[in-house]
C-alpha cells in the first residue's frame, strides 16, 4: 500500500535545483542556470469531453487544428484520468487529493428544495490548499474563468480559494429553471457580483475567452495562473452564431470547434505578447462523455461506457501539455497519470511551497521536461466516495459494484435513459491489450486479483479515516481541529 506523505518525495537533485531557484530570484519569471524560470500557467478544463473528441486522439468528426498543434508541439498523454463526475474532478484537480479526502465525494447541486441538506456543501477553504493559493503565495496573479462547481456559498467560491479574480457560473449550466422550475435562476458572476440571471449561453465560450485574454494582457509583465473551465460540451449545448452550423457535423462538433478556436485565440495572444515560449498550457476534461445524449454527446472511442462510471470511458480523458521552453515537441506518454498529479507537478515547476495537507498526487515534472516515465503507482477510481476499481501498471481490477449503462439514447438535446441495475463482479483487465475492458482475466490471475483488491480496500480505509468534512452552512460556527 502506498504511503501517504505530506508532499510527494522529490529527488535530492530536484530539491537542490528548486532551492537554488528560490534563493536566487525574487520573481517567478527569472532564469536559473540557463533554463527558463517557472512558467506562466494556463489550465484549461472542458466539461464532458470524450476521449476521442479531438483530432489528435482520433476524431474524424470535429476539426481541432489548434489543439492538434499543441499536441504536435508538446506532450500528449494517452492514459490520463479524471473522476466520473464534475465536482469530484474539480476538487481533485485543485487540491491534488482524491475527492473524498477533501469532502467532495459527489456532484454538488444548486440551492433549492430538490437537493437535500447533505448535498449543500462545498470545498472548505480552511482545511484545503489549492493550486491558486500555492501560486499566489509564489507571486503569481491568479484568475478563475468559467464553471466553478465546488460550492455556491460565499465561503466556498473561488476568491476564498486563492483566486484574485473570478468570472463564470457557480455550477453546471443545466442547473437552471428551463430544466427544473424549482431551481433558482442561474447567476453569471464577476467576483461576488451577479451580472446576469440565466445568461445567454450562446455567448459563454466567447465571453470566457475574452475574459481570459483580458487577464493575460493585464498581467503580461507579471507571472500568472489562469484556470479556464469551459462549461461546454456539457449539455445543454450552445455555440455562438459564428460557430453554430460551421462544422457541418452537428451542434456537438460546432461546440468542440469553438473551444478549439478559443485555445487558438489564447495561443495567439501569448505569441503577440512574447509569452508563448515560457507559458505552460494544460488541456484536459473533467470526465468522459454523457452518452445518453446521443448526438449531443462526445465519443469515448474504443473505451467502455462513459461519464458516471469507473470504466475507462468515464474516467480516461484527453490531456495535452504545451510549453515550448520546457517540453520537447511531439512527445507522447502512455504512463498513467491523473488530475491529482497536477498540483504537486506545478508546485515543483514553480518552486512553490508544498501544501500543509496530505496530498495523493505525484510530482510529474520530469515527465513533462524530460519524458521520464514515472515509477508505477496505483490509481484508485473513486465513485460516490468509494473505490470501485484500481489500476497498477497495465492491470485494472474492478471491485464488485453496480453501475449505470446506457439503455436508451436520446438525440438533439433530449436525454435518454440508463439501466442502473448493471453489475460487475471482481473483474481483471489488461488495459494495454484490452482498453475496452472486454476480456476478464480474473480467473487466470487469482494472486494478482487478491493483491489489487487488498491494495484498494486498504487504501480506501486509510483515506476514509483521514478525510475532512465538507463545508456546509454550519461550518462557519464549527470548531476547527
Amino acid at each position: 500500500m502506498p504511503q501517504i506523505v505530506p508532499y510527494p518525495l522529490l529527488s535530492p537533485l530536484l530539491l537542490l535545483l528548486l532551492s537554488a531557484c528560490s534563493a536566487a530570484v525574487d520573481s517567478p519569471r527569472s532564469l536559473t542556470e540557463g533554463r527558463p524560470g517557472p512558467p506562466n500557467i494556463i489550465l484549461i478544463l472542458t466539461d464532458d469531453l470524450g476521449y476521442a473528441d479531438l483530432g489528435c486522439y482520433g476524431s474524424t468528426k470535429s476539426r481541432t487544428p489548434h489543439l492538434d498543434r499543441l499536441a504536435a508541439r508538446g506532450l500528449k498523454l494517452t492514459n490520463f484520468y479524471a473522476f466520473p463526475s464534475c465536482s469530484p474532478s474539480r476538487a481533485a484537480l485543485l487540491t491534488g487529493c482524491y475527492p473524498p479526502r477533501v469532502g467532495i465525494p459527489d456532484v454538488i447541486g444548486p440551492p433549492g428544495p430538490d437537493w437535500t441538506a447533505d448535498k449543500q456543501y462545498g470545498l472548505d477553504p480552511d482545511r484545503t490548499t489549492t493550486i491558486a493559493e500555492l501560486l499566489r503565495d509564489r507571486g503569481y496573479a491568479t484568475a478563475m474563468v468559467g464553471k466553478w462547481h465546488l460550492g455556491h456559498f460565499a465561503e466556498t467560491m473561488p476568491r476564498r480559494h486563492g483566486f484574485d479574480y473570478f468570472f463564470g457560473l457557480p455550477y453546471s449550466n443545466d442547473m437552471w429553471p428551463p430544466n427544473n422550475p424549482r431551481w433558482p435562476d442561474l447567476p453569471l458572476l464577476e467576483n461576488e457580483d451577479t451580472l446576469a440571471l440565466n445568461p445567454d449561453q450562446t455567448r459563454l465560450t466567447a465571453d470566457y475567452t475574452d475574459r481570459a485574454v483580458d487577464f493575460i494582457r493585464r498581467h503580461r509583465d507579471a507571472s500568472f495562473f489562469l484556470y479556464l473551465a469551459h462549461g461546454m460540451p456539457h449539455v445543454p449545448l450552445f455555440a455562438s452564431a459564428e460557430y453554430e452550423g460551421r462544422s457541418g457535423q452537428g451542434l456537438y462538433a460546432d461546440v468542440i470547434e469553438e473551444i478549439d478556436a478559443s485555445v487558438g485565440t489564447l495561443v495567439a495572444t501569448l505569441r503577440s505578447l512574447g509569452l508563448d515560449d515560457n507559458t505552460l498550457i494544460l488541456f484536459t476534461s473533467d470526465n468522459g462523455p454523457w452518452l445518453t445524449y446521443g448526438n449531443h454527446a462526445g465519443s469515448a472511442g474504443p473505451l467502455r461506457e462513459g461519464k458516471g462510471t469507473t470504466f475507462e470511458g468515464g474516467a480516461r480523458v484527453p490531456m495535452l501539455a504545451h510549453w515550448p521552453a520546457g517540453i520537447p515537441a511531439g512527445a507522447v506518454s502512455h504512463a498513467p497519470a491523473s488530475l491529482i498529479d497536477i498540483l504537486p507537478t506545478l508546485a515543483a515547476l514553480t518552486a512553490a511551497g508544498p501544501p500543509p495537507e496530505y496530498i495523493d498526487g505525484r510530482n510529474l515534472a520530469s515527465l513533462l521536461r524530460e519524458g521520464t516515465t514515472p515509477e508505477p503507482s496505483p490509481f484508485f477510481y473513486y465513485q460516490h466516495g468509494r473505490v470501485e476499481a484500481v489500476r497498477r501498471g497495465a492491470w485494472k481490477l474492478h471491485l464488485p459494484h453496480t453501475y449505470r449503462s446506457v439503455a436508451v439514447v436520446g438525440n438533439d438535446g433530449a436525454g435518454g435513459n440508463y439501466d442502473y441495475s448493471a453489475e460487475i463482479g471482481l473483474a481483471l483487465f489488461n488495459l494495454t491489450d484490452d482498453p475496452g475492458e472486454r476480456y476478464d482475466l480474473a480467473e487466470a490471475h487469482p494472486a494478482l486479483v487478491a493483491e489489487l483488491r487488498r491494495l484498494a480496500e486498504d487504501y480506501h480505509r486509510e483515506l476514509a479515516a483521514a478525510r475532512i468534512p465538507a463545508w456546509t452552512e454550519d461550518s462557519a460556527a464549527a470548531p476547527r481541529e
